[in-house]
């Protein structure tokens, strides 16, 4: 068995240096689709990122526990991640709406990233989920008045 894994292991190494030492240049097709997006992106559109997911459960596993955890408790270390587990600041639906469309700290702006639906539904599930217990939902047409300006507003993206 060690001797089939190391003829495995070999034979893909050889594999490896024969095609990183070929001449292929790449083309602008071949470097698009290797650069097109999987996970949590949704597509490119004019250079910019936007997500697809749908329901604040799917976008907050995809966009927030990475930073914020699993089950909201935040974290520490490399930086600062608030807790959003029984967080009072969540109690006006306001707060997290401007958090999330504005970033705030170390927080990017989701304004030009995210939909109107799709900011409305993560901020219904963080309140209502964590222990948080906030009955009065976030509506897309709340979301809209609290965006910053488009036209002179520059993300936290690039």
């Amino acid at each position: 068995m060690k001797t089939l894994t190391f003829l495995l292991a070999a034979g893909a190494a050889a594999c490896g240096l024969a095609y990183a030492q070929s001449n292929h240049a790449p083309t602008a097709e071949e470097v698009k689709a290797q650069s097109s997006p999987t996970g949590p992106f949704g597509g490119f559109s004019d250079n910019k990122i936007t997500f697809s997911q749908q329901g604040g459960e799917k976008i907050y596993q995809s966009l927030c526990q990475g930073c914020h955890m699993v089950n909201g408790q935040g974290a520490q270390g490399a930086g600062f991640y608030p807790a959003l587990a029984k967080n009072p600041k969540l109690a006006a639906g306001a707060y997290p709406v401007i958090v999330v469309s504005r970033g705030l700290h170390g927080m990017p702006s989701f304004a030009n990233r995210l939909t109107d639906e799709q900011i409305a539904d993560v901020v219904n599930y963080v309140r209502t989920h964590f222990g948080n217990d906030y009955k009065d939902a976030v509506k897309p047409e709340d979301v809209k008045p609290m965006r910053p300006d488009a036209a002179s507003f520059k993300d936290s993206w690039g």
